[in-house]
């Protein structure tokens, strides 16, 4: 009979795996983060240097003012909804689904007046879009 006492092993902690899986997040962290500060971006659009304008036979240009009303191809569009937009813009859009819809909006318009525009766009079966802009040359004018 054996009366020694049995020598038990100290139970040992691992820390590399600890350590990986913190660093390996981390790393998520770090590249998932943005460190940019939107309070403090001072924009002024749309101003694009081009070489020159193109011109596109099938066109409808959609003028967005700073206070959310619409024109299309000069022509006032009574109420600021979509459905009144897209109902503008397919009378508009002579060639159909090849029109290109150009859309000319203030510097200080809303956003939102510009995406009901695309939507509008999108809902008239209007694919190509695309925006006018001024040179800076033209914008150091005004």
């Amino acid at each position: 009979m054996n009366f020694r006492p049995r020598t038990q092993d100290e139970p040992e902690i691992n820390l590399i795996p600890f350590i990986d899986v913190l660093l390996v997040v981390l790393i998520f962290l770090m590249l998932s983060t943005t460190y940019s500060k939107f309070t403090e971006m001072q924009l002024k659009l749309p101003v694009a240097d081009t070489d020159a304008q193109r011109d596109y036979a099938k066109e409808v240009i959609v003028a967005v003012s700073a206070d959310g009303s619409y024109s299309v191809n000069r022509v006032p569009v009574a109420g600021r909804s979509m459905a009144s937009v897209a109902s503008a813009l397919t009378e508009g859009a002579k060639a159909g689904k090849d029109t290109v819809v150009i859309i000319s909006a203030d510097a200080s318009a809303k956003h939102q007046s510009v995406i009901t525009v695309m939507e509008a766009a999108r809902r008239s079966g209007l694919n190509q879009i695309t925006f006018a802009t001024q040179t800076s040359a033209q914008a150091g004018g005004q």
